[in-house]
């Protein structure tokens, strides 16, 4: 009996060294994995007046990791001999394949610096990042694709801008931009002031800057500031005449799924010059939504038939709950809702962790893909991190305070101030940010 009694407990003290191993150690990666891509053609030939058209679609496999992975899957393009060390990047997300328009592709091309109407070589790669295991990842073939682009013309910077108290950046800027509009020498500023003054004036420099000495629209060199009310505006100056205009504009997304409901305040859209269109990245709930102007319900436009194209006073717009970006163009008549991820800053530093209110929002930079801005944060003393979606999965850190990311990385330290932050996800292989104080 006792022999007995001996391997029973042999037997059990087996299965709790058995039971007493992590998942990772009875996950096992297959050194196998590979994944193939394709492209849907060898040539393309963008032209401007194709926009919206799908012009390529890159489809990849599913790797076989010997485990039931969660992978994100990254496009990578570059010229022929760049061995993709300053490539461009586009997120396929989970799915297996992506679908690029004319003018996606076409941005991506002018990065690359090929030369617009002639035809160039380029290399395209997919990349599956494994969620669950750092900086792993297994790249697919190359493929080829002979790429024309196209020269787009839409170039809206001016040297001009706004500068002063009552502008985001203060009398140091750098300024709020003019961009041009279909006149020569008339431009227009979307800007939020608060109450002060502000100033216009040319390269973010008071070598040439203009006031108005009578409050009358009239512009002078060197002239006095100019009082603004808190608000958000168009302004207008005309160079040509030395004369502006200041003027209440606002468009945003009003309805059920909104934060504020029908009745508002809206949730502000904001101007891209890079597309000429007006964008939002927000959160909705399920419900409605439309566009209005200013706030007030005399300009709104719904979509009637549910179509994409905008209709005004037309039907509201059904949206299901979750993270969007939001494109309304008012030279078309068009708008798109796509899902997209809301970056934030969390931490100690601003938050409490999440415990004092949501994560303080980046803005996309919609030039590039994959980084993000913050013009001015409060920061306490503290630490920080970034973070998707006010959410865990996906957080980055700095374990060597470096100003290199790492997911799941160290807490950032912060000091107490104003500041701006810029954060790189472009390349998935380094991703980096800055952090500047104001």
């Amino acid at each position: 009996m006792k022999v007995f009694i001996n391997k029973i407990l042999i037997l059990l003290a087996i299965s709790l060294i058995g039971g007493s191993c992590s998942e990772d150690d009875q996950v096992v990666l297959n050194p196998a994995a590979s994944t193939s891509s394709q492209l849907s053609t060898s040539e393309v030939v963008l032209e401007k007046d194709n926009a919206g058209m799908d012009v390529l679609t890159v489809t990849w496999t599913e790797p076989d990791f010997g485990y039931a992975a969660s992978a994100n899957y990254m496009i990578y393009f570059d010229k022929v001999g760049g061995n993709f060390t300053n490539a461009q990047s586009s997120n396929g997300g989970r799915a297996f394949s992506k679908t690029f328009k004319n003018e996606e592709l076409n941005k991506i091309l002018l990065n690359l610096d090929l030369e617009p109407g002639q035809a160039a070589e380029i290399q395209v790669k997919v990349k599956a990042v494994l969620n669950d295991r750092t900086g792993y990842g297994i790249d697919s073939n190359i493929n080829n694709l002979m790429a024309t682009a196209y020269a787009d013309v839409l170039d809206l910077s001016t040297p001009w801008g706004l500068v002063g108290s009552a502008t985001p950046n203060g009398w140091d800027g750098p300024d709020v931009p003019f961009y041009k509009t279909d006149e020569a020498g008339v431009y227009v500023a979307y800007v939020t002031l608060t109450d002060g003054e502000w100033k216009i004036r040319k390269d973010n420099d008071w070598a040439v800057n203009y006031g108005d000495d009578g409050a009358d629209g009239t512009l002078e060199p060197g002239g006095a500031n100019i009082v603004a009310t808190a608000g958000t505006y168009k302004v207008t100056f005309n160079e040509n005449a030395s004369t502006y205009t200041v003027e209440k504009y606002t468009w945003g997304l009003v309805g059920s799924a909104t934060t504020n409901g029908w009745d508002g305040p809206d949730m502000p859209m904001m101007y891209d010059s890079f597309s000429d269109t007006w964008k939002a990245v927000v959160t909705l709930a399920d419900g409605e939504m439309k566009f209005r102007f200013n706030n007030d319900w005399g300009t709104n436009y719904g979509d009637t038939g549910l179509d994409g194209i905008l209709d005004a006073g037309g039907d509201n717009i059904p949206v299901s709950k979750g993270n969007y970006l939001i494109t309304m163009d008012l030279n078309n008549l068009t708008y798109s809702i796509e899902e997209t991820d809301i970056w934030g800053v969390v931490g100690s530093g601003y938050n409490d962790w999440g415990a004092a209110g949501p994560d303080f929002p980046f803005t996309p930079d919609f030039s590039q893909e994959g980084v993000y801005y913050i013009s001015s944060i409060t920061l306490l003393t503290g630490e920080i991190k970034f973070r998707p979606n006010n959410d865990w999965p996906g957080n980055y850190g700095d374990d060597g305070g470096d100003g290199t990311l790492e997911p799941d990385g160290a807490n950032i330290p912060s000091t107490a101030g104003t500041y701006s932050i810029i954060m790189d996800l472009s390349n998935p292989d380094n991703p980096t940010y800055s952090i500047t104080a104001k």
